[in-house]
C-alpha cells in the first residue's frame, strides 16, 4: 500500500522515508532503526560508529571537489511520536506506518506519520546514497529519544563529532531558517489518595471530552487549541459546584510533549440529578463548542452511565484535585518581550491518570529565558505541594541562544535567495530542538536548523507536504555545495 510514496520524486528521499516508516522506532525503544540503519550503512561501505548511549554516527568523505572544506554534521532524530485516533487498532512497537497520498500530502491512516523526524533522516540517508550531489565531510548524526526526553542529545559522548557545522533537520516550515529554540523541564506530580464508600443512592458516569485538534506543545501552544485536560476539569467543578459528585477515576492525555486531545473521568452522582448533570453538559458543551469552532471542530462531550468496581475519592482529596488542576498554568504563560510574536515561556498540562489510589500528573514547561523557565516550574510545583502532592523536576535540557552572525546562516540565507529570488523567515521556535544540547558539547560548532512543510505533528493528523519535500531537497543540496573551505 506505501509503493505509490516510492514514486514520488525525489524518490531516494522519499524511498528511504519508506522504508524508514517500515521499522517500528518508538522513543526509548529505538534499536530496530539503529540497527537498520547500522545495515544501511554496511551496504554503502561507510563507518558508522554506535555511541554509549545508543545514538549512531555514519561519516562520509567528502566528493573530490570540496576536499578541502569544513566537515559538517547532518543530524536528526530517528525516534517518532506515537498518536493513533481512538478507532484505529495499531501495534506500534510491531508494525511500520500505513500511508497515503493525498493531493499534495503524505498521510498515515489514523496514526502519525512520523514525518517528524523521519523526512530528515531519510534526507540524510539520500545525500550517503548519492554519487552525484557534491559535499565536504559529513558526519551524520542520528540521534534517539529527542521526543521523551531529548536523552540521546543530552548524554551524546564528548569528542563523538569533528564537524564544525551542524545541519538540523527537524523544523517544519519550508520558508524558515531557525537560529534557536526553548529549553524545556518535565513537571512529574504524584499523590495517593483515600477513597469514601459507595452512596447507595448514586451511580457512576463517564464525562468524555474528546474530539479536540491536539498537536505539538511548543510549535503549537499559541493557537489556543483545546486542552482536554483542563476543559474536563473546568466542566467537572462547574457540576461539582451545583451537585453532589465525587470523582472516582480520570485519564487525560498521553504524551509529555502533545496537547491533550481525549480525557475521561468516572465520577459518582446522584441518581436522581442523572438528567439535570446531563442538561449542564449540554450547556456547557453548546458555550465552549462556540470557542472551539474553527480550531477544534470536531470537539465533543458526552455522559453515560457505567458500571464496575469504583469507589469515589475522598471529599478532600477530590476537592484538592480539582483546585489544583484548576490552577495550573496551561498555554502560553509569557511572550518573548525581544522577538515579535514568539511565546517565550509556557505550560502543558500534558496527562492525568487518577486509579487505584494513586494521582498522576505530568506538564512540560518551556521558556527560551531558563530564569522564566525556573519560575514557571517553582509557581506549578507550589501549587500542589501546597496541596500535599510530591513534585520532581527531570529531564531539564538548554534552549539554544541565536546566532545572527554565523558564517552558515549566511551561507543559508543566499542560497534560499538564489534557489526562490526571496528572503526567508530566520526565526527563533517555541519547540525543543537538539541544537542546544548540542551545542553545550560543542560550543564553537556553528549550526541552523530547516525542514520541508509539515502539519499536525505529534497527532494522527501529521501530514507531509510532497511539494514543499521537494523544495527542501533542493535547499539542502544547494547549502552542501556551497560550504566554505577550512581557514
Amino acid at each position: 500500500m506505501n509503493n505509490e510514496i516510492r514514486l514520488i520524486q525525489p524518490k531516494s528521499l522519499w524511498n528511504n522515508f519508506t522504508d524508514l516508516n517500515a521499522v517500528p522506532r518508538p522513543s526509548k525503544e529505538e534499536d530496530k532503526v539503529i540497527d537498520f540503519l547500522i545495515q544501511f550503512s554496511k551496504k554503502l561501505n561507510l563507518n558508522c560508529f554506535k555511541d554509549s548511549v545508543g545514538n549512531l554516527i555514519i561519516n562520509k568523505p567528502s566528493t573530490d571537489n570540496m576536499k578541502n572544506c569544513k566537515t559538517i554534521v547532518l543530524q536528526s532524530h530517528v525516534d517518532m511520536v506515537h498518536e493513533k485516533n481512538n478507532d484505529v487498532d495499531f501495534d506500534f512497537k510491531n508494525s511500520g506506518i500505513n500511508m497515503h497520498i493525498d493531493g499534495d500530502w503524505v498521510k498515515a491512516r489514523g496514526t502519525t506519520l512520523g514525518a517528524d523526524n523521519g523526512l530528515g533522516v531519510a534526507s540524510i540517508m539520500a545525500i550517503l546514497q548519492s554519487d552525484d550531489i557534491p559535499h565536504p565531510k559529513i558526519e551524520a548524526l542520528f540521534t534517539i529519544d529527542e521526543e521523551t526526553g531529548m536523552t540521546g542529545a543530552l548524554n551524546l559522548d564528548g569528542g563523538a563529532l569533528k564537524g564544525e557545522i551542524l545541519l538540523n533537520l527537524d523544523t517544519e516550515e519550508d520558508d524558515e531558517i531557525c537560529i534557536g529554540c526553548a529549553g524545556g523541564i518535565d513537571i512529574n506530580i504524584s499523590k495517593t489518595y483515600m477513597t469514601d464508600d459507595i452512596d447507595p443512592d448514586s451511580i457512576f458516569v463517564k464525562i468524555l471530552i474528546n474530539g479536540l485538534t491536539g498537536g505539538h506543545s511548543g510549535a503549537e501552544i499559541h493557537k489556543g487549541l483545546g486542552n482536554s485536560n483542563k476543559i474536563l476539569n473546568s466542566l467537572i467543578k462547574d457540576i461539582d459546584s451545583k451537585f453532589d459528585l465525587r470523582i472516582s477515576e480520570i485519564k487525560g492525555g498521553n504524551l509529555r510533549n502533545a496537547i491533550p486531545r481525549e480525557s475521561y473521568s468516572i465520577v459518582q452522582i446522584k441518581k436522581d440529578d442523572y438528567s439535570k448533570i446531563n442538561q449542564e453538559i449540554t450547556n456547557f458543551y453548546d458555550l465552549k463548542k462556540t470557542k472551539y469552532k474553527d480550531l477544534d471542530p470536531n470537539f465533543s462531550v458526552t455522559i453515560s452511565k457505567v458500571s464496575g468496581e469504583f469507589r469515589p475519592l475522598a471529599i478532600n482529596d477530590h476537592k484538592q484535585l480539582i483546585e489544583c488542576i484548576e490552577e495550573c498554568p496551561n498555554g502560553v504563560f509569557l511572550m518573548s518581550k525581544t522577538i515579535d510574536n514568539l511565546v517565550e515561556t509556557s505550560n502543558n498540562l500534558a496527562s492525568i491518570l487518577v486509579r487505584d489510589g494513586s494521582i498522576v500528573i505530568k506538564c512540560l514547561a518551556r521558556s527560551s529565558v531558563e530564569n522564566s523557565k525556573s519560575e514557571l516550574s517553582s509557581l506549578i510545583s507550589n501549587i500542589f505541594k501546597n496541596k500535599g502532592f510530591e513534585v520532581k523536576l527531570s529531564g531539564g535540557y538548554p534552549g539554544w541562544e541565536p546566532n545572527m552572525n554565523s558564517e552558515i546562516l549566511s551561507i543559508a540565507v543566499n542560497c534560499y535567495k538564489k534557489l526562490y529570488n526571496e528572503s526567508p523567515k530566520v526565526n527563533v521556535i517555541h519547540a525543543g530542538l537538539e541544537c542546544g544540547i548540542i551545542g553545550s558539547h560543542y560550543p564553537n560548532m556553528e549550526m541552523i536548523s530547516f525542514g520541508p512543510t509539515i502539519l499536525g505533528a505529534h497527532s494522527p493528523d501529521e501530514k507531509a507536504s510532497i511539494s514543499s519535500t521537494k523544495k527542501f531537497w533542493s535547499f539542502l543540496i544547494e547549502i552542501l555545495k556551497n560550504i566554505p573551505k577550512r581557514d
